[in-house]
């Protein structure tokens, strides 16, 4: 039959094609996954929603080998800016360690852009079919498959798959038809988002204005793009509802002559903090704004589903393709819940002292943070943004106390080859098992573990030197101090990197059986 009539049978289904869904879409099939998504628009957004792409989401992006594509619609970020109740500047945050992961840290885009490149991506890839103009109507499963009914071009057409991935946002479809429902509150303030062209900032960072008698946000973004952002008062705007285009004018005004056409778009609107009860249904999955939401104030909304992304992809495929069994994706929740949890709390809070319009509460936050900015401590804790909740899984796909960080992607050069490239082109996208300055004998040892994972195997040097006798495993040297940062911890242990750069398993030689035993289950 015509897999474009009737019934469709696939590996895996994506409701949603939405950055968040297009971008799970393209990981699984970079791993040899069908997929076919499912969207209700026309075609790929036009509305700027999203604006701002972080280092993790562009090393997501270079394990679905798309990167390169998706930097030519970027502007390399350098953090942001916060300014005080007189808009003067307070600190500007930036990256601990620029270019940890490989990637800028924190850079404007335009969603409209992005989309259109996930797009294309998905389009020339023979493991994708992806469908507009097709709304999911009803879903059942049982113990071997998922199906969804839609209505589509063709009428209605059913589908059927391993697994379902609900990416179709905050009124989520697929989280309705659950009657699965989202915990946290809504916010009564107003803004006002405002999305212009032909602008003159030319920064390559944001700019919080902690300006009590008008909070605002500005985003330059590429080619005279710029997001405005402006906290509403009582009678000036209501939610859902079209701003007028003299209020956009006068709020603009201090920092630019506006026209009409100079608005690309304009809305006002409230956010919420809320997360899904549940972010797993059976064989149905929720990733994205239909299983977080949050307000913007720490440009993690869209970042945040990536995430999901990266944590969800590779263990999908693992189990499509036999390597491992299903209760592996029981760990999608309990690692990425608590996490986004974290995020949308620190949203919350930057929200209510950096945007607040108390007089009182920003005089007291700008003296407390000027007081922090003459220490050591307080200068690194604001301009390397050490306030940000980082990932940490203490349960999950973890198997020892110390495990659950992601590893940087440093530069590194591979002796064998004699290559300098980024840890992730050396390593691939799979398992890898890296031997900390150990006995190349206790390589033997891990020998059936590296085996189970199908993971390459690497020594790490320390203390600039060059090993002759590592047994099995390829050598990766240091080259600027990078791969000894993101190793030193472990030295003298091997760690067990997974899929998606998070160690699963740090030990001493010794412990290998212990290791051995604890990882068995998650490999079929």
């Amino acid at each position: 039959m015509d897999k474009r009539k009737g019934s469709v049978d696939t590996d895996v289904l994506v409701v949603g094609a939405g950055p968040v869904g297009m971008t799970v879409a393209a990981l699984l099939a970079a791993r040899g996954i069908g997929v076919t998504v499912l969207e209700q628009r026309e075609g790929t957004s036009e509305e700027p929603k999203a604006i701002s792409i972080d280092d993790e989401a562009l090393r997501t992006y270079q394990q679905a080998g798309i990167a390169g594509d998706v930097l030519g619609i970027i502007v390399p970020g350098t953090g942001t800016r916060y300014y005080d109740a007189e808009n003067k500047t307070l600190f500007q945050a930036r990256a601990a360690v620029p270019y940890r992961l490989g990637y800028p840290f924190k850079n404007p885009f335009a969603q409209p852009d992005l989309e259109q490149v996930l797009a294309d991506a998905l389009n020339r890839s023979a493991c994708v079919d992806l469908r507009f103009r097709t709304r999911v109507t009803g879903v059942e499963q049982d113990a071997d498959r998922a199906q969804l009914t839609a209505e589509g071009p063709e009428g209605t057409v059913r589908f059927a798959a391993r697994y379902v991935l609900g990416a179709d946002g905050g009124r989520s479809i697929v989280r309705g038809l659950f009657g699965n429902v989202m915990t946290g509150r809504s916010y009564p303030d107003v803004w006002l988002v405002a999305d212009t062209l032909e602008d003159p900032h030319t920064e390559r960072y944001g700019m919080h204005h902690g300006d009590p008698v008008r909070p605002h946000v500005i985003v330059p973004g590429l080619d005279g793009r710029c997001r405005y952002e402006f906290r509403l008062f009582d009678g000036e705007g209501e939610p859902e509802t079209g701003p007028e285009f003299e209020l956009i004018r006068k709020l603009v005004a201090p920092y630019r002559d506006l026209e009409p056409h100079h608005v690309e778009r304009a809305v006002n609107y409230r956010f919420n903090a809320v997360n899904a009860n549940r972010w797993r249904e059976g064989r149905f999955f929720l990733l994205g704004d239909a299983a977080h939401m949050m307000p913007p104030f720490a440009g993690q909304g869209l970042n945040s589903g990536i995430r999901d992304a990266a944590n969800l992809a590779w263990k999908i495929a693992e189990v499509v393709s036999g390597k491992a069994p299903d209760v592996i994706l029981d760990s999608y929740e309990t690692e990425r819940k608590p996490h986004a949890a974290a995020i949308i709390a620190q949203s919350v809070r930057l929200g209510s002292v950096v945007m607040t319009t108390s007089t009182r509460v920003a005089a007291r936050r700008d003296e407390l943070v000027r007081a922090a900015l003459e220490t050591e401590e307080g200068r690194a804790f604001f301009e390397e943004m050490r306030y940000r909740p980082m990932a940490r899984y203490s349960q999950g796909l973890t198997a020892t106390a110390d495990a659950g960080l992601a590893i940087g992607q440093p530069l590194v050069f591979e002796a064998t080859t004699h290559t300098a490239a980024r840890l992730d082109q050396i390593v691939g996208n799979g398992w890898s098992l890296f031997g900390v300055d150990t006995d190349p004998a206790a390589w033997n040892d891990v020998a059936e573990l590296a085996k189970r994972f199908g993971a390459t195997e690497w020594h790490v040097p320390m203390g600039d030197t060059q090993p002759r006798d590592t047994g099995a495993a390829g050598v990766l040297m240091d080259l600027d101090g990078g791969l000894y940062r993101e190793f030193e911890r472990y030295r003298g242990c091997f760690v067990l990197l997974r899929p998606d750069r998070f160690t699963a398993a740090v030990w001493n030689p010794a412990d290998t059986p212990a290791v051995i035993a604890t990882t068995s289950a998650w490999r079929a």
